[in-house]
Protein backbone atom coordinates (compact mmCIF):
# COMPACT_ATOMS: atom_id res chain seq x y z
CA UNK A 1 0.00 0.00 0.00
CA UNK A 2 1.43 3.38 -0.94
CA UNK A 3 0.06 6.53 0.53
CA UNK A 4 -0.87 9.12 -2.15
CA UNK A 5 -0.58 12.82 -1.31
CA UNK A 6 -2.07 14.48 -3.33
CA UNK A 7 -1.61 18.56 -4.42
CA UNK A 8 -4.04 20.91 -5.85
CA UNK A 9 -3.04 23.92 -8.05
CA UNK A 10 -3.41 27.78 -7.76
CA UNK A 11 -6.67 28.90 -6.48
CA UNK A 12 -8.59 25.41 -6.14
CA UNK A 13 -8.60 23.50 -3.42
CA UNK A 14 -8.62 19.56 -2.00
CA UNK A 15 -12.24 19.73 -3.56
CA UNK A 16 -10.62 19.30 -6.95
CA UNK A 17 -9.64 15.58 -6.10
CA UNK A 18 -12.72 14.33 -5.03
CA UNK A 19 -13.17 11.92 -8.61
CA UNK A 20 -9.54 10.67 -8.30
CA UNK A 21 -9.71 10.07 -4.36
CA UNK A 22 -11.76 7.15 -4.25
CA UNK A 23 -10.17 5.43 -7.55
CA UNK A 24 -7.05 5.36 -5.44
CA UNK A 25 -8.96 3.75 -1.90
CA UNK A 26 -10.75 1.74 -3.97
CA UNK A 27 -7.48 0.11 -5.14
CA UNK A 28 -5.84 -0.43 -1.74
CA UNK A 29 -4.07 3.25 -0.79
CA UNK A 30 -4.64 5.50 1.59
CA UNK A 31 -5.18 8.88 -0.15
CA UNK A 32 -4.81 12.63 1.69
CA UNK A 33 -5.78 15.29 -0.53
CA UNK A 34 -5.59 18.66 1.58
CA UNK A 35 -6.06 22.24 0.87
CA UNK A 36 -3.12 24.70 1.11
CA UNK A 37 -3.00 26.76 3.18
CA UNK A 38 -5.58 29.63 2.59
CA UNK A 39 -7.45 27.66 -0.55
CA UNK A 40 -10.24 25.86 -0.93
CA UNK A 41 -11.99 25.05 2.27
CA UNK A 42 -9.10 26.84 4.49
CA UNK A 43 -9.75 30.12 2.42
CA UNK A 44 -10.35 31.91 6.02
CA UNK A 45 -6.60 31.55 6.60
CA UNK A 46 -5.08 33.66 3.44
CA UNK A 47 -3.55 36.85 4.46
CA UNK A 48 -0.66 38.66 2.81
CA UNK A 49 1.96 36.74 4.16
CA UNK A 50 1.34 33.48 3.19
CA UNK A 51 3.84 31.98 0.91
CA UNK A 52 5.54 29.11 -0.64
CA UNK A 53 7.37 28.11 2.77
CA UNK A 54 3.65 28.54 4.17
CA UNK A 55 2.45 25.50 2.50
CA UNK A 56 5.77 23.59 2.21
CA UNK A 57 5.99 23.99 5.78
CA UNK A 58 2.34 22.86 6.38
CA UNK A 59 2.60 19.76 4.52
CA UNK A 60 5.99 19.05 5.94
CA UNK A 61 3.93 19.70 9.01
CA UNK A 62 1.01 16.94 7.66
CA UNK A 63 3.55 14.64 6.82
CA UNK A 64 5.46 14.23 10.57
CA UNK A 65 2.07 14.54 12.50
CA UNK A 66 0.60 11.65 10.37
CA UNK A 67 4.21 10.20 10.33
CA UNK A 68 3.38 9.39 6.12
CA UNK A 69 5.87 7.17 4.93
CA UNK A 70 5.96 5.60 1.39
CA UNK A 71 4.38 8.66 -0.36
CA UNK A 72 3.40 9.18 -3.57
CA UNK A 73 3.46 12.93 -3.82
CA UNK A 74 1.68 14.44 -6.37
CA UNK A 75 1.80 18.18 -7.26
CA UNK A 76 -0.51 19.69 -9.86
CA UNK A 77 0.04 23.35 -11.73
CA UNK A 78 1.61 25.71 -9.11
CA UNK A 79 2.04 22.34 -6.42
CA UNK A 80 4.89 21.74 -9.06
CA UNK A 81 7.14 23.80 -6.81
CA UNK A 82 5.56 23.08 -3.64
CA UNK A 83 6.21 18.90 -3.89
CA UNK A 84 9.50 20.16 -4.99
CA UNK A 85 10.52 21.33 -1.70
CA UNK A 86 8.01 19.18 0.20
CA UNK A 87 10.50 16.30 -0.92
CA UNK A 88 13.33 17.98 -0.75
CA UNK A 89 12.70 18.16 2.95
CA UNK A 90 11.74 14.93 3.99
CA UNK A 91 13.00 12.78 1.08
CA UNK A 92 13.41 9.47 3.18
CA UNK A 93 9.65 9.50 3.64
CA UNK A 94 9.04 10.12 -0.40
CA UNK A 95 8.93 7.18 -2.71
CA UNK A 96 7.93 8.65 -5.78
CA UNK A 97 7.36 12.92 -7.30
CA UNK A 98 4.38 13.12 -10.04
CA UNK A 99 4.74 16.47 -11.94
CA UNK A 100 0.88 16.69 -13.35
CA UNK A 101 0.90 19.31 -16.23
CA UNK A 102 3.73 21.33 -14.40
CA UNK A 103 6.79 22.23 -14.64
CA UNK A 104 10.17 21.11 -12.21
CA UNK A 105 11.68 24.19 -10.78
CA UNK A 106 15.34 24.49 -9.62
CA UNK A 107 17.18 26.10 -6.86
CA UNK A 108 16.30 29.65 -6.20
CA UNK A 109 13.21 29.68 -8.73
CA UNK A 110 10.12 31.10 -8.00
CA UNK A 111 6.98 30.88 -10.38
CA UNK A 112 7.37 34.68 -11.28
CA UNK A 113 10.71 33.41 -12.74
CA UNK A 114 8.81 30.36 -14.64
CA UNK A 115 5.86 32.02 -15.44
CA UNK A 116 6.84 35.79 -15.76
CA UNK A 117 4.34 37.47 -18.28
CA UNK A 118 1.42 35.22 -16.21
CA UNK A 119 2.73 36.38 -12.37
CA UNK A 120 2.97 40.03 -13.44
CA UNK A 121 -0.99 39.29 -14.35
CA UNK A 122 -1.49 37.89 -11.17
CA UNK A 123 0.45 41.19 -10.08
CA UNK A 124 -1.77 43.40 -11.55
CA UNK A 125 -5.26 41.77 -10.76
CA UNK A 126 -4.38 42.05 -7.40
CA UNK A 127 -3.41 45.54 -7.71
CA UNK A 128 -6.71 46.62 -9.11
CA UNK A 129 -8.80 44.85 -7.04
CA UNK A 130 -7.12 42.86 -4.51
CA UNK A 131 -5.03 45.70 -2.05
CA UNK A 132 -2.08 44.52 -4.06
CA UNK A 133 -1.70 41.23 -2.47
CA UNK A 134 -5.08 39.29 -3.17
CA UNK A 135 -5.14 37.26 -6.79
CA UNK A 136 -8.47 36.20 -7.82
CA UNK A 137 -8.68 33.87 -9.54
CA UNK A 138 -10.52 33.12 -13.54
CA UNK A 139 -13.83 32.39 -12.87
CA UNK A 140 -14.48 33.09 -16.60
CA UNK A 141 -13.80 30.75 -19.75
CA UNK A 142 -11.50 31.44 -22.40
CA UNK A 143 -10.81 31.23 -25.70
CA UNK A 144 -11.80 27.47 -26.82
CA UNK A 145 -10.37 26.07 -23.74
CA UNK A 146 -12.85 26.36 -20.96
CA UNK A 147 -12.21 26.77 -17.72
CA UNK A 148 -8.49 25.46 -17.37
CA UNK A 149 -9.69 22.71 -20.20
CA UNK A 150 -13.10 21.75 -18.43
CA UNK A 151 -15.79 22.80 -21.02
CA UNK A 152 -18.69 20.96 -19.75
CA UNK A 153 -21.56 21.73 -17.72
CA UNK A 154 -22.29 21.32 -15.02
CA UNK A 155 -18.86 20.92 -14.37
CA UNK A 156 -17.62 24.15 -15.29
CA UNK A 157 -19.65 26.12 -13.06
CA UNK A 158 -19.07 24.18 -10.33
CA UNK A 159 -15.11 24.64 -11.17
CA UNK A 160 -15.82 28.57 -11.47
CA UNK A 161 -18.19 28.57 -8.13
CA UNK A 162 -15.01 26.58 -5.96
CA UNK A 163 -11.90 28.75 -6.86
CA UNK A 164 -10.77 30.88 -3.80
CA UNK A 165 -8.30 33.39 -4.50
CA UNK A 166 -4.36 33.50 -3.64
CA UNK A 167 -1.67 35.37 -1.93
CA UNK A 168 0.73 36.93 -5.06
CA UNK A 169 3.51 36.30 -2.02
CA UNK A 170 3.10 32.36 -3.07
CA UNK A 171 4.02 32.86 -6.49
CA UNK A 172 6.58 35.37 -5.55
CA UNK A 173 8.63 33.69 -3.24
CA UNK A 174 11.50 31.31 -4.03
CA UNK A 175 12.30 27.70 -3.87
CA UNK A 176 15.56 26.89 -1.63
CA UNK A 177 16.50 23.37 -1.82
CA UNK A 178 18.41 22.24 1.07
CA UNK A 179 19.14 18.35 0.03
CA UNK A 180 19.17 18.37 -3.60
CA UNK A 181 20.84 14.90 -4.19
CA UNK A 182 18.44 13.03 -2.20
CA UNK A 183 15.90 14.86 -4.37
CA UNK A 184 17.78 13.67 -7.47
CA UNK A 185 17.27 9.93 -5.80
CA UNK A 186 13.69 10.27 -6.14
CA UNK A 187 12.08 8.68 -8.97
CA UNK A 188 9.78 11.59 -11.17
CA UNK A 189 6.95 10.62 -13.42
CA UNK A 190 5.15 13.41 -15.44
CA UNK A 191 1.25 13.39 -16.37
CA UNK A 192 1.33 15.74 -19.78
CA UNK A 193 -2.23 16.99 -20.23
CA UNK A 194 -1.45 17.62 -24.27
CA UNK A 195 -5.28 19.94 -25.04
CA UNK A 196 -6.77 22.46 -23.41
CA UNK A 197 -7.44 25.33 -25.91
CA UNK A 198 -4.92 27.56 -27.73
CA UNK A 199 -4.45 29.61 -24.28
CA UNK A 200 -2.56 26.82 -22.54
CA UNK A 201 -0.67 25.52 -25.32
CA UNK A 202 0.74 29.23 -25.45
CA UNK A 203 1.53 29.30 -21.79
CA UNK A 204 2.96 26.14 -21.96
CA UNK A 205 5.44 27.25 -25.41
CA UNK A 206 6.46 30.40 -23.44
CA UNK A 207 7.90 28.64 -20.58
CA UNK A 208 12.00 28.29 -20.36
CA UNK A 209 11.28 24.12 -20.37
CA UNK A 210 9.52 21.76 -21.99
CA UNK A 211 6.70 20.12 -20.46
CA UNK A 212 7.39 17.37 -19.81
CA UNK A 213 11.12 17.31 -20.07
CA UNK A 214 12.63 16.20 -23.36
CA UNK A 215 14.69 13.47 -21.71
CA UNK A 216 12.30 11.71 -19.91
CA UNK A 217 12.54 8.09 -20.45
CA UNK A 218 9.48 6.72 -21.92
CA UNK A 219 7.97 4.79 -19.23
CA UNK A 220 8.14 7.93 -16.64
CA UNK A 221 5.75 9.91 -19.27
CA UNK A 222 1.97 9.60 -19.24
CA UNK A 223 -0.09 12.07 -21.60
CA UNK A 224 -3.53 12.60 -21.39
CA UNK A 225 -5.98 14.24 -24.38
CA UNK A 226 -7.48 16.68 -22.28
CA UNK A 227 -7.45 20.02 -20.67
CA UNK A 228 -5.52 20.87 -17.82
CA UNK A 229 -7.94 19.99 -14.80
CA UNK A 230 -7.09 16.74 -15.93
CA UNK A 231 -8.91 15.11 -12.66
CA UNK A 232 -12.54 16.66 -13.59
CA UNK A 233 -12.57 15.92 -17.29
CA UNK A 234 -10.28 12.16 -17.32
CA UNK A 235 -10.46 10.76 -13.56
CA UNK A 236 -10.16 7.75 -14.39
CA UNK A 237 -7.68 7.47 -16.36
CA UNK A 238 -5.19 9.97 -14.41
CA UNK A 239 -5.74 7.52 -11.70
CA UNK A 240 -4.55 4.99 -13.83
CA UNK A 241 -1.16 6.55 -14.42
CA UNK A 242 -0.83 7.64 -10.50
CA UNK A 243 -1.73 3.71 -9.66
CA UNK A 244 1.19 2.93 -12.42
CA UNK A 245 3.89 5.29 -11.18
CA UNK A 246 3.40 3.95 -7.79
CA UNK A 247 3.95 0.31 -8.90
CA UNK A 248 6.36 0.71 -11.43
CA UNK A 249 10.38 -0.18 -10.30
CA UNK A 250 11.92 2.54 -8.65
CA UNK A 251 14.70 4.99 -11.07
CA UNK A 252 16.43 7.88 -10.91
CA UNK A 253 15.03 11.16 -12.85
Amino acid sequence: MSTYLLIHGAFHGGWVWQRVTPLLEDAGHRVLAPSLVGLGDRAHLLTADVGLDTHVQDLIDLVTAEDLTDIVLVGHSYAGIVVTAVADAVPQRVAGLVYLDTFVPRDGEAVADIMPGMVEAFAAAAAATGDGWRVPPQTEPTGDGGLYGVTEEPDLSWLASMQTPQSLKTFQQPLRLRNPEALKAIPVTHVHCSEGGEDFKAMRAAMPRTLPPADLPADRLHVLPTGHDCMITMPRELAGCLLTSASHPASAR
